[in-house]
């Protein structure tokens, strides 16, 4: 199972939710988180595995070809039971996109799960690896620029002909509900919870995790890959 998570838009919790989903995913089947967001500081910091040894991106720089996907899980730092390859933010190199290609499906030829952390702007621009995903979760607000970014992605989506959901955060002071960014972006509704206020101060104590509505979105998440596969 390769499943991509993206953001609507800026700030909505991407990159823990996709971390939450494989952390989950890792209890049944073995699972990678895969960072492949440019522009982020690096999913083993998400994580709190970024002093643990083992190999990022710029690692496997000569990984193209025909790599063995038991190799490179191999060389990669635990979370748990989750193994994350991440980008280096002491190393931010551009991931060759030969090499990308070459190690995802060799990962996906190995694990169970493959939980892809997307950068929103290769999505739209058709960079991002979406038709190698059997499901996508877009991460939103109930609010308007969420809707524009559901929109924008929304074409890319259709044409991976990726099973895509809305998981929405609603906030007190939001006027949209679930429904308003569902109906105006054409995507199902997945889960939509109040948004999680003590998410970043409870990542700073213990990394993602808890009992939050951020992890109750997880596990709608990881329930509905399990019900469609």
């Amino acid at each position: 199972m390769v499943v991509g998570v993206v953001g609507a838009a800026g700030g909505v919790g991407t990159s823990t939710l996709a971390a939450l989903v494989a952390r989950r995913l890792s209890r049944t089947t073995s699972t990678v988180l895969v960072d492949l967001d440019r522009g982020a500081g690096g999913l083993d910091v998400v994580v709190g595995v970024e002093d643990v040894d083992g190999a990022r991106w710029p690692d496997l720089r000569g990984a193209g070809g025909d790599v063995r996907g038991a190799d490179v899980l191999a060389l990669l730092p635990r979370w748990g039971a989750c193994a994350v390859l991440s980008a280096d933010r002491t190393r931010p190199e551009p991931v060759d996109p030969g090499v990308r290609v070459d190690v995802l499906h060799a990962l996906a030829c190995e694990v169970g799960a493959l939980v892809l952390d997307l950068d929103r702007g290769t999505v739209v621009d058709g960079d991002a690896p979406l038709a190698a995903c059997e499901a996508t979760v877009v991460a939103a607000r109930a609010d308007l620029r969420s809707v524009a970014g559901a929109l924008a992605l929304r074409p890319r989506l259709d044409e991976a002909r990726t099973a895509a959901g809305l998981v929405v955060q609603r906030g007190a002071r939001t006027t949209l509900g679930a429904g308003d960014v569902a109906a105006a972006s054409g995507l199902d509704v997945w889960h939509a919870a109040r948004r999680d206020r003590a998410l970043a101060a409870r990542a700073e104590r213990i990394g993602p995790g808890g009992r939050g509505p951020a992890a109750r979105a997880a596990d709608a998440v990881v329930r509905r890959l399990r019900t469609s596969s």
